[in-house]
């Protein structure tokens, strides 16, 4: 997992002196590149064993491993960024309409590749083995993540698998509660930390059901809790808020297992696909045909 990354998912789980050096190399990662981690300790106005252990709780040996993976990182963001012609990916409240679309394209063009390049193909494969069998799939997410949970329901129910997404979590916990074994609950959520998704995975596990989980903090309590995961590499900016990058790293996996899945249904899925597409069109051309009629009545 790329280091910044990896930063920024755990800075909740810092201590506040090891949270002051992961601000500092959030703002500035040349400080490590350039710098022996005695010289980082100073900066950063701590001890070196801090420093270390900040290193360690990100899953690295030591400084000379976390050094070596963020080089690599600076680097590759560096060509990332003479390649999209931008100066740098944070977007400031003063850029311009035309700057704001470079960076737009830049950051979510960075996440999908990102998290594509790494992802785990054999946890994807994993979970489509499991949703092919699985008798009901319940997917849940709040927030922006709602949006890519329910983008996923939505596609499975199109090729006829049973699944289905609540945005009030007392009704996603009376759907969990029905999987039992053989079931796949899919978790969905950014940090990997939200409370609402942290109960119904365990719901999940006590019935038995497959849990898998979607993040991009493999450190998280999410992480946990799940029998495969899944993880994005998206790197948010200051504008947060808007959850850009975050939503299409998610979208990019999701479509990557819907894919695999639809792979392993195809020869009966079409089936399905046409019934869903020929309901809709039928609704559609309902309102034509009404107000044909209204208007043949009354001439």
């Amino acid at each position: 997992m790329r280091a910044l990354t990896r930063i920024q998912g755990s800075l909740d789980r810092f201590s506040a002196a090891e949270a002051r050096v992961a601000r500092a190399i959030l703002a500035d990662p040349r400080i490590v590149v350039d710098n022996p981690i005695n010289v980082v300790a100073e900066l950063c106005g701590t001890s070196a064993a801090t420093v270390a252990r900040f290193c360690q709780g990100l899953g690295y040996s030591g400084y000379r491993e976390f050094r070596f993976d963020l080089v690599g990182t600076t680097s590759r963001d560096q060509a990332d960024l003479d390649r999209s012609n931008v100066l740098t990916g944070d977007i400031d409240p003063a850029d311009t309409v035309a700057d704001v679309a470079a960076k737009v394209l830049f950051q979510e063009t960075q996440a999908i590749e990102h998290t594509l390049r790494e992802l785990d193909l054999d946890a994807v494969d994993r979970i489509r083995d499991a949703l092919v069998l699985a008798p009901d799939v319940v997917i849940a997410g709040f927030g922006s993540s709602g949006l890519t949970a329910r983008d996923l329901t939505m596609k499975l129910q199109r090729i006829g698998r049973r699944s289905s997404y609540h945005p009030d979590v007392h009704l996603a916990l009376s759907s969990t509660a029905l999987l039992g074994h053989g079931g796949v609950f899919i978790a969905v959520s950014h940090s990997g930390g939200t409370p609402e998704i942290l109960g119904l995975l365990r719901e999940a596990r006590r019935t038995g059901a497959t849990t898998i989980g979607i993040t991009n903090d493999p450190g998280s309590p999410m992480a946990e809790l799940c029998d495969i995961l899944l993880t994005t590499q998206a790197r948010e900016n200051a504008f947060r808020s808007g959850a850009t990058a975050s939503r299409t790293a998610q979208l990019a996996v999701t479509d990557v297992l819907f894919v695999r899945l639809a792979q392993s249904l195809f020869d009966t899925m079409t089936d399905s696909l046409n019934l869903t597409r020929d309901a809709v069109l039928r609704h559609r051309d309902e309102p034509e045909q009404h107000r044909r009629a209204g208007l043949h009545r009354t001439s």
